[in-house]
């Protein structure tokens, strides 16, 4: 579904990352995991069209996105929530959702768009009137996601979903990720909760200093020692 392949990233004059390449096939939910400022978050700017790569190429079934757009991006079924949601705290919860179907493809299907992400977030039906900066941090970050499933993407990109969420809360986001890529959402995660995140993934890659260093099942980077030494004590 997703090719990234050999793509070098700057800002500015400093280089982010050498040489990234990672799949992700369809149906599968793959983590990329490593230290902060590895090139995690850059490497999903890369594939939303809010950093172009200087080099390299990345394809989605086949399409070049690394010459599009970012909002052609989300039209061709990519969405992605980046760190801290980024809601729109003056308006309320429905209002929300409903700029997640901006796309005239989404804008078609929205109202059974609502009752899906209704039935994964029930929370959010209840509270569709209330004004979204007065959520909690959990109930924020539940938005972030469910308005980025309105796009009705095919690939979901998740960028530190769990970050500064209650344990509680924290146990609860990783249930619904897997319950989305269930019901057939392909997803690349960014987490800095290895454990979790590769005890959920099918395949997962460990990126360093921005190159990829370590690939494999979720399983089998749980039993690296060097994984385990670095990232889970």
């Amino acid at each position: 579904m997703l090719e990234v392949e050999e793509i070098d990233a700057y800002y500015g004059d400093l280089q982010a990352l050498w040489g990234i390449s990672i799949r992700v096939d369809e149906g599968e939910l793959v983590a990329l995991i490593g230290p902060n400022g590895a090139g995690k978050t850059t490497t999903l700017r890369a594939t939303t069209g809010l950093l172009k790569p200087a080099s390299g190429s990345i394809r989605f079934h086949g399409h070049r996105l690394d010459r599009e757009s970012a909002h052609k991006i989300v039209e061709l079924g990519i969405s992605h929530v980046p760190e801290g949601g980024r809601i729109f705290t003056g308006m309320n919860v429905l209002e929300n959702l409903e700029l997640g179907a901006f796309t005239a493809k989404a804008r078609k299907v929205k109202d059974s768009s609502l009752q899906w992400v209704y039935e994964i977030f029930p929370l959010l039906e209840e509270r569709k009137n209330q004004r979204a900066g007065t959520l909690s941090g959990g109930e924020r970050q539940m938005l972030a996601i469910a308005r980025a499933l309105m796009s009705k993407p095919r690939l979901l990109l998740l960028d530190e979903p769990s970050f500064g969420l209650a344990p509680l809360l924290v146990e609860h986001i990783f249930e619904v990720i897997q319950e989305i890529n269930g019901q057939g959402v392909t997803i690349l995660l960014v987490e800095q909760n290895v454990r979790a995140a590769l005890e959920l993934a099918h395949r997962a890659y460990v990126i360093e200093n921005g190159r990829i260093v370590g690939q494999g099942t979720g399983e089998d980077l749980l039993s690296f020692e060097s994984v385990r030494s670095a990232y889970l004590g």
